[in-house]
């Protein structure tokens, strides 16, 4: 758990940057699955990230000097009636006490009580686009503002996409946060490494699901941090498949791209292994190219590094492996001008990874790879996905691999959150035949 101080911290920083602005940061609501169900909910990031606040239907405000503090919070109110049906709230109070808000507010007064703390500020900063329905509000209470001009009120001129500066302070992780991403990662490679150990010939893709969803409840996760991916024989070749409802077969391998979620901080980890226990010789050869094009990445993986090396350096290693099995031809050099691997390998080697699985921070700056640098933390995650096509070898076609980690940059070297899991062919059948 993250501390309120380390919260208060960041809206500090955040408030700094916004110079004579106001910042307006909504959160997500409850979303209806169907009639009388919703989907468990989850909050949005950027909201989390500055509040710590669980809740749907919420707003932030932070107002650099307020004289009444702040930071404001539009929250539902306690309501004994309906917590008794749908479980506690904070309340006023309790953002208050609990979260760190200097002033608390019903939700449902929002409009008589916002146009109020936007007077008199240049800009209005807030994730512009996310909530639409949110900006026609936001910018009905702006307009409120601007029909008091004649009153001597200055309504805000700008509105300002609170990212641009928001997310680069998400980009570099600080110490409690790696510690969020270390338990995701541990709680993870639990589950990885049991759907190793119960998986059989002839079990269900859902099974092994089932699986992950049990060691992720059981290690503290709520819910994954996505739709695990649990792909078996041809349909490793769906990058994003997710009916994991197909029979696992003899011969086969599996693919899982999984990751639980803590704290509202993801893990993101792939494996691919053999249903039975044991890679054909296709097989293997295949995925040894794989691993070492993800070594060669993590190599790649260190500070002042340009973000866009370690996927080079894997792209190479895949290029000549797919070469060396005669399923390119030509030089190294030929096959990366003309793309002709795009055939086998289709998706870059990884992407930011934080509170949200595809996690925000820009990947260049003014038009260059930016560098990487200490707490910055990604995925590496190359993969070869050969099809069911004539010209290729029998036994190549159909397999799919892919081979994923989490790794946080250090001031020297890196870490890989995600070591726990077995990855070498060795360890791989080792682990299977236990």
């Amino acid at each position: 758990m993250i501390s309120a101080t380390v919260f208060n911290r960041r809206r500090q920083d955040l408030m700094q940057l916004m110079g004579d602005g106001v910042a307006v940061i909504s959160t997500s609501s409850e979303c209806v699955r169907n009639r009388d169900v919703v989907y468990k909910f989850r909050p949005d990031s950027d909201f989390y990230y500055l509040t710590h606040f669980p809740e749907p239907d919420a707003v932030a405000v932070l107002s650099p000097g307020r004289e009444q503090g702040e930071f404001v919070m539009f929250c539902r109110d306690s309501d004994p009636e309906r917590e008794l049906w749908d479980g506690r709230r904070a309340g006023l109070d309790g953002a208050v006490s609990q979260y760190g808000a200097d002033d608390a507010f019903p939700i449902e007064d929002i409009s008589d009580i916002l146009p109020g703390l936007l007077e008199n500020h240049q800009k209005v900063y807030c994730n512009v686009g996310v909530y639409h329905e949110f900006d026609a509000k936001l910018l009905n209470w702006v307009n409120e503002v601007k029909a008091k001009s004649r009153t001597g009120v200055r309504a805000p001129h700008e509105i300002v996409d609170l990212s641009h500066i928001l997310h680069e302070l998400r980009l570099i992780k600080q110490t409690e946060e790696v510690n969020l991403m270390k338990r995701a990662a541990k709680v993870s490679a639990a589950a990885h490494k049991a759907a190793m150990q119960c998986c059989q010939p002839g079990m269900m893709e859902y099974e092994i699901e089932a699986e992950l969803h049990y060691e992720f409840r059981r290690g503290g996760s709520h819910y994954p941090a996505y739709s695990p991916i649990v792909a078996g024989g041809k349909n490793a070749c769906i990058l994003h498949y997710t009916e994991n409802n197909a029979e696992l077969r003899d011969g086969d391998l599996l693919l899982i791209d999984a990751g639980a979620e803590i704290d509202c901080y993801a893990a993101d980890i792939t494996r691919t292994f053999p249903v039975n226990g044991k890679f054909s010789a296709a097989q293997r050869d295949v995925y040894d190219v794989v691993l070492a094009a993800q070594l060669a990445a993590i190599d790649h993986a260190q500070a002042g590094s340009q973000w866009n090396e370690p996927h080079e350096a894997a792209l190479k290693v895949i290029v000549q492996g797919l070469i060396d099995l005669n399923l390119l031809h030509g030089s190294v050099q030929e096959m990366l001008e003309t793309e002709k691997y795009r055939r086998f390998y289709m998706h870059r080697t990884g992407h930011w990874l934080g509170m949200d699985v595809h996690d925000v921070g820009d990947y260049k700056i003014d038009g260059q790879w930016r560098q990487l640098e200490p707490g910055m933390t990604f995925t590496v995650e190359p993969g070869i996905y050969i099809p069911n096509d004539d010209d290729i070898g029998p036994q190549f076609r159909n397999i799919g691999i892919r081979i994923e980690d989490d790794v946080l940059i250090q001031r020297e070297g890196h870490m890989i959150l995600s070591k726990d899991v077995p990855k070498s062919v060795q360890d791989l059948e080792r682990l299977m035949a236990g």
